[in-house]
């Protein structure tokens, strides 16, 4: 298996997680999400950009976009449906510098 390229993000979202309360915490499961899949979904979901343009911003092929979207989003339903904390974190990014695009 080759080596995942480098992807561009804007902002680091340090280290978050989010978990339902409804839940005690020694019986929550979690999904970690890459910071590549949450910047993905920023851009598609929160900023409304198509495949071809977030591929230009994070510098990878429109088709790793894809997959990095379908991952993030089964990841994201997992949480929701089955009561699961989503800990974002990890994953082979660089940040862009203020004033790059």
């Amino acid at each position: 298996m080759r080596p995942k390229k480098t992807r561009w993000i804007k902002c680091e979202p340090g280290e978050r997680c989010f978990r339902p309360q409804c839940k005690p915490l020694s019986k929550l499961e979690g999904v970690h999400m890459t910071i590549d899949e949450f910047e993905a979904i920023r851009l598609a979901d929160l900023e409304g950009l198509d495949q071809e343009k977030i591929a230009e911003k994070m510098k990878v092929h429109r088709s790793t976009i894809s997959r990095i979207l379908e991952s993030a989003r089964k990841k994201i339903a997992d949480a929701l449906v089955n009561i699961k904390a989503i800990r974002i974190g990890g994953g082979c990014c660089k940040i862009i510098e203020k004033g790059k695009k």
